[in-house]
């Protein structure tokens, strides 16, 4: 791997222990893909540093625990909106 993307990959992982951001915000910051975020945390990170690996995965994990609860208030909100309009 090289020394670009090994930096760069620390820094997502100190960026989303420090902020606790969602892989989509992370992803708008830094002008990478999404896919591209997933694999430096998913994949990446764990081959660099497991300890900061275990750090972001209880973050990722927890985002994704809670996506379901996240999107049924969007969809309830939105149709809230749609009555009143």
């Amino acid at each position: 791997m090289n020394n670009k993307i090994y930096k760069r990959v620390i820094e997502e992982a100190n960026y989303i222990i420090k902020t606790k951001d969602t892989i989509r915000e992370i992803a708008k910051i830094k002008k990478l893909s999404k896919s591209t975020i997933h694999k430096d945390l998913h994949e990446r990170l764990l081959y660099i540093d497991e300890k900061l690996y275990e750090k972001v995965k209880e973050i990722l994990d927890y985002h994704t625990m809670i996506r379901h609860i996240n999107g049924g208030n969007a969809t309830k909100i939105k149709y809230k909106n749609l009555r009143k309009g």
